[in-house]
């Protein structure tokens, strides 16, 4: 085998790796509350949650729920014969209103604890 076949093979294998090691969305659950109330997870108007410092396992949640955030509101939006940033607004609003005080919020651009 060449050495270029060897490194496409293992290129490949790790690009076919990836998504064993991207966390669940069940794992990404349970473990939300536990990120927010840490500080490390916040909402933010736009209707998805963003991580409030540079832990990785906090971009991985974040990622995960905002995924799954993304294809909800486009049901909806479809379902409503309304544009998706409607949605995205809306949940926004109220994600940031039911956030309990002591967890993060982003009001214009900046982080607050609330």
């Amino acid at each position: 085998m060449t050495l270029f076949a060897r490194f496409s093979a293992l290129i490949l294998a790790f690009f076919l790796a990836l998504p064993a090691t991207a966390m669940s969305l069940d794992e990404a659950k349970n473990a939300l509350e536990s990120a927010k109330s840490d500080g490390l997870v916040g909402e933010t108007p736009s209707g998805y949650l963003a991580a409030v410092g540079s832990d990785q396992r906090a971009k991985e949640i974040v990622s995960a729920i905002n995924d799954a955030r993304r294809e909800a509101y486009k049901a909806i939006a479809e379902k409503h014969g309304i544009a998706v940033t409607k949605v995205e607004t809306v949940a926004g609003q109220k994600a940031v209103e039911k956030t309990p005080s002591g967890q993060y919020i982003q009001v214009d651009n900046h982080w607050i604890k609330k």
